[in-house]
């Protein structure tokens, strides 16, 4: 399976309901008390949230990848 990620140059989105993959879920940008935070859910469908450097870090995409 391919992970399709965007280039390290390409900044994460900064407006708000903006929605990108990560590991084949999509994450969306929500305001939270003066900062951003990615929402989405884990592999058994609980609530997850990311800050923009965990979500650096697991590899994002604009596009699910199949």
């Amino acid at each position: 399976m391919s992970t399709e990620t965007a280039p390290e140059a390409d900044p994460l989105p900064t407006a708000p309901c903006s929605v990108v993959w990560s590991q084949g879920r999509p994450y969306v940008l929500e305001p939270a008390s003066g900062s951003l935070r990615w929402v989405g859910t884990d592999h058994l469908g609980r609530p997850l949230v990311l800050s923009c450097a965990d979500l650096r870090d697991r590899g994002w995409s604009f596009r699910r990848a199949n």
